[in-house]
């Protein structure tokens, strides 16, 4: 017979003869049922089995009627009785001799059964197995009554109230109720008898897709189309939902045409299986049990990993009914634009994780569901769709529902995302396409570390041990970072390849690009635009962190990116693609982005210093390495070294000081002399680095940024501060750029070695002259002056070199007008100017006065040291008149008149005045000669409480007196009466010598 399973009717001979005559033109239409033989009961089973075909209406009638009996008993079917004799009395399902029971109980037994082989699939060592010739028999069945829910005599009886409720108007037919019915099987209403019923069917389903009569016609010529009935599977795999599922849901991936009608029955059962989970009987056997701390198991994971790959709610959200629901509110603000049911959905819905318009209870179902959808970069429909040529080019992958254990899904995003970031060289990189749905995916999972498969495998201890606490947005892969060091290495490895691909990419940090949005848009819109991103974008955030359109969240952001990629060289991508070849060459074994950094930039110092013909640094390395150097100054954090040793110094006396613009930085500078004594010598160190190349004094150049460009546009970087030096002065110079000009000379006249300039003039001078203080010196800590005060003094006795005399000359004219660029004089004078001089101190403009003031009550300082220092600075002022600025300003015009011929230094104007002073044809101006008048009091009071040290001190006291010529004819008289006496004296003891021998 072709009936499975023919019906054999005891006691109704007529049945046939009927059928035979009703539907004879039905009969002569079908073969099958044409050729059975005449009084077998073959022809009236044939018949209902190709019910679905009759087009004859008595005939489809007459058969009709004749089901309904049939399946009102399932006695009436000839074989099952053999089939499942055993099965019934071994389940205990009931009797199976006629007259025990009435006929309507006889559904029972069936749906008894049903539930029986149900069971069975869902337990590991099931007690009860149900035979496979009855597995068969019950399947059979109820794939018959799959069209007409009244032939499953169990849950026809067990939902007809249900059926009103809600299925009121569905026409019964091709399982239109039964349809109904598994739609409202969740509705709270539906009684708990017909959920069971309905959850029963459905599982038989998921058995054997042929049970549902409308996904097998549908969907009869796409299974065949596609191969999906093959013949060398065993008959229980290839009848599954599931199997079906994902053959016809591979063929739809691949882009072949699965017809309307058969797509939207998928849809319907995808959705069924995504409701209820008991419909998949490996998730009952994996899922029951939890994993250790309330993880789910391994085997739980790919159970449910399967049914998202079987149900495939990638394509359309709608599958997952939970997830619809939940996100329907930002469905319709924040995706209205695409069309409902799109891939497209669920990426915008990722992209506005964590913004104002996601909800909750959203954000789980979305987080829930993009767990599944990450560990198979197959679910994702758009990134199959645009990447599968790639997959299988690169990275060996096959068919949609085939798997492989050499590139299993999770692996297979791996490749290419490695592929992604490949430049031109490396050669086999991704289609254009696919790279952009590659960084969208990426983009997407570093909302949650839960989304990044690998990366949540390698580093559940590490997470469980450092980020317990962090488990705010984010926060867990920040956390990572800043443990870095401290994480096991497979963890530090895929943590590492995370943030050296963000330093490509800084996109793929979507919450921190939607706190940087305005700052973008104002400012980096252009490298933001650009499709290879390669490290500009946050180069751009970087420049622009201090901005005021900056608000706080992007601020700390870039920040923290900035602080993570101090752990390696690597995680800066264009210090990392200049350098590499040199690091490899200079530096190898080092890691740390700021010992790289130090290595290569004393590799080019000392190249530079040396005057070789060729820098071992490349060109391309030397501009990048300058880049990262002049980043490196605007945090304090950014310098690990300096930080550590200051730690303590900032917590003290920096505590409210914010970390940005270099602000601590210039905190720890102000108050130098209070820090501990590492701290104190590592800024030193920092100052004298500063004050050789000044680009690298972040403060100077952002307070003095307009003023550089208009002074000092063309001036070396290693002479930014002579050339604001020199134009500090001018009537244009902003006050702020001058005030920190001031504070820099401050810093530089405390110690030669933070004057460059001095230093080189005056090498030969220092150890000459000075070098009783440098043997008393320390490495690292200033000298408070004390070198360039000797220096000054030696000036002052013209015994200089003509370079460093030059340069003590600036040093002394500037220290005349302003009192606190003289170390020396500022710390042993403090408590006179403080009493004496508070009003001068106290102007906003430095022009001397202090010094004019200390001067004038040179007799009222008790301070010896403080005296000492006046006097100097009075001994100066003879050598030049430019060093005494009141002085100067007061005598301009009569040296302008009398002495315009005379050069300035070594004390030659000076003595033209005092010349003129003397000369009572020369008028003078008022001022000028009351000031020459006192300086010439102070010298002589200076001369008398500060004696010559030696000869050469009295010589050159001697030479710059104002009573030069008196005092030289006065030694001039006094050496000819000692050589007149010297005679005398020779010829007296030359005679008493005479008398003695006579004698």
């Amino acid at each position: 017979s072709s009936c499975f399973f023919p019906f054999w009717l005891r006691g109704y001979p007529k049945f046939e003869s009927v059928a035979r005559e009703v539907c004879k033109s039905t009969i002569a239409e079908i073969k099958e049922c044409a050729d059975e033989p005449v009084g077998k009961g073959f022809l009236v089973s044939c018949l209902v089995d190709h019910r679905g075909n009759i087009t004859e209406y008595q005939c489809h009638q007459y058969i009709t009627k004749m089901t309904a009996i049939i399946f009102s008993d399932y006695r009436l079917i000839c074989g099952f009785m053999d089939d499942c004799k055993a099965d019934i009395n071994l389940l205990k399902c009931g009797s199976i001799r006629p007259g025990e029971k009435d006929a309507h109980s006889q559904g029972e037994v069936v749906a008894c059964l049903e539930k029986g082989l149900v069971k069975e699939a869902e337990e590991n060592d099931p007690r009860v197995q149900v035979s496979d010739q009855c597995k068969k028999a019950i399947l059979r069945v109820a794939e018959l009554s799959s069209d007409d829910f009244h032939l499953d005599r169990h849950l026809y009886f067990a939902c007809r109230d249900d059926r009103e409720r809600f299925c009121e108007n569905t026409q019964a037919g091709e399982g239109r109720v039964y349809k109904c019915l598994f739609n409202h099987k969740f509705e709270e209403s539906m009684s708990e008898k017909c959920r069971d019923a309905l959850t029963t069917r459905q599982k038989l389903i998921a058995q054997d897709y042929k049970v549902s009569y409308s996904l097998a016609k549908s969907c009869k010529s796409d299974l065949k189309k596609y191969r999906c009935n093959v013949e060398n599977l065993p008959r229980s795999r290839e009848a599954r939902l599931s199997y079906l599922l994902m053959c016809l849901e591979s063929a739809v991936h691949r882009g072949r045409q699965v017809s309307s009608e058969c797509q939207g029955e998928m849809l319907d059962y995808r959705r069924m299986l995504m409701e209820d989970f008991s419909l998949s009987p490996e998730i009952i056997l994996s899922c029951l049990v939890r994993g250790e701390k309330g993880n789910v198991g391994l085997n739980c994971q790919q159970a449910l990993q399967t049914l998202i790959q079987e149900t495939d709610p990638g394509a359309d959200y709608r599958i997952d009914r939970a997830l619809n629901e939940a996100c329907e509110s930002v469905i319709q603000t924040a995706c209205k634009h695409i069309r409902s049911g799109d891939p497209m959905i669920l990426s915008c819905l990722m992209e506005h994780l964590y913004t104002e318009k996601m909800v909750e209870d959203c954000e789980h179902r979305l987080l829930e569901l993009q767990y599944f959808i990450s560990r198979d970069w197959k679910l994702d429909v758009v990134l199959y769709r645009k990447c599968q040529g790639d997959a299988s080019r690169l990275c060996h992958t096959h068919g949609w529902n085939e798997t492989s254990e050499l590139m299993p899904p999770g692996a297979v995003f791996s490749c290419l995302y490695r592929h992604a970031y490949r430049t031109e060289e490396q050669g086999r990189r991704l289609s254009r396409e696919c790279r952009a749905e590659v960084q969208r995916i990426l983009h997407q999972r570093a909302m949650d570390v839960k989304l990044d498969p690998a990366l949540q495998d390698k580093c559940m201890i590490d997470l469980g041990k450092w980020c317990s606490e962090k488990t705010e947005t984010g926060q867990e892969l920040e956390c990572l970072q800043d443990h870095l060091d401290d994480l096991v290495s497979d963890c530090r490895d895929i943590v590492g390849n995370l943030t050296e691909l963000e330093s490509e990419d800084i996109q793929i940090e979507a919450l921190l690009m939607r706190a940087c949005e305005p700052i973008i848009q104002t400012f980096c819109h252009e490298v933001a635009d650009n499709q290879i991103d390669s490290g500009d974008l946050m180069e751009c955030l970087i420049q622009n962190k201090h901005q005021k359109e900056m608000n706080e969240k992007c601020a700390i952001g870039v920040t923290h990116f900035q602080l993570v990629q101090m752990k390696d060289f690597r995680f800066s991508y264009k210090f990392k693609m200049a350098c590499k070849e040199d690091v490899l060459k200079l530096c190898p074994n080092i890691k740390k982005k700021v010992d790289v950094v130090i290595c290569l930039s004393t590799t080019v110092r000392n190249d530079t210093l040396q005057d070789a013909k060729e820098h071992r640094v490349s060109l391309k390395c030397r501009k990048q390495l300058r880049v990262e150097e002049l980043e490196m100054t605007e945090d304090i954090r950014l310098e690990p070294e300096l930080y550590e040793a200051c730690k303590s110094d900032i917590k003290n006396y920096c505590q409210n000081v914010p970390y940005g613009n270099a602000q601590i930085i210039e905190c720890l500078k102000e108050i130098k002399k209070q820090l501990s004594t590492r701290c104190h010598q590592k800024v030193f160190k920092l100052q004298e680095t500063e004050m050789m190349d000044p680009e690298l004094d972040y403060t100077l150049m952002r307070v003095c940024k307009q003023m550089i460009k208009r002074f000092c546009p063309e001036a070396d970087s290693k002479n930014m501060l002579q050339c604001l030096k020199q134009n500090k002065n001018s009537e244009v110079m902003d006050p702020k750029c001058k005030q920190m000009i001031t504070k820099r000379q401050i810093t530089q006249n405390t110690d030669y070695r933070l004057n460059p300039v001095l230093r080189k003039a005056c090498k030969a001078d220092i150890p000459k002259f000075c070098q009783n203080i440098l043997n008393r010196a320390k490495d690292d800590t200033e000298l408070e002056g004390q070198v360039i005060s000797c220096l000054k003094l030696k000036y002052a006795d013209q015994r200089l070199s003509p370079d460093c005399e030059d340069q003590i000359r600036v040093i002394i004219q500037e220290s005349a007008l302003d009192y606190r660029l003289d170390p020396q004089l500022q710390m042993h004078c403090s408590e006179e100017i403080s009493s004496l001089c508070a009003e001068e101190a106290a102007a906003q403009e430095q022009t001397g006065q202090v010094e004019e003031c200390l001067k004038v009550n040179l007799l009222k300082i008790k301070t010896e040291m403080c005296k000492k220092e006046v006097l100097n600075m009075l001994k100066e002022s003879k050598a030049d008149i430019f060093v005494d600025p009141v002085l100067h300003t007061a005598c301009a015009l009569d040296i302008k008149h009398h002495c315009a011929a005379i050069p300035p230094g070594r004390g030659r104007q000076m003595s033209c005045l005092m010349e003129a002073l003397e000369d009572k044809r020369v008028r003078l101006q008022p001022e000028c000669k009351k000031r020459l008048n006192d300086r010439i009091e102070m010298w002589s009071y200076a001369a008398k409480v500060a004696p010559a040290e030696g000869f050469s001190d009295l010589a050159m006291q001697v030479m710059t007196s104002p009573s030069k010529n008196y005092i030289l004819s006065v030694i001039t008289v006094g050496i000819c009466v000692l050589f007149l006496i010297g005679l005398m004296c020779g010829r007296i003891t030359k005679r008493v010598t005479r008398e003695l021998k006579d004698r």
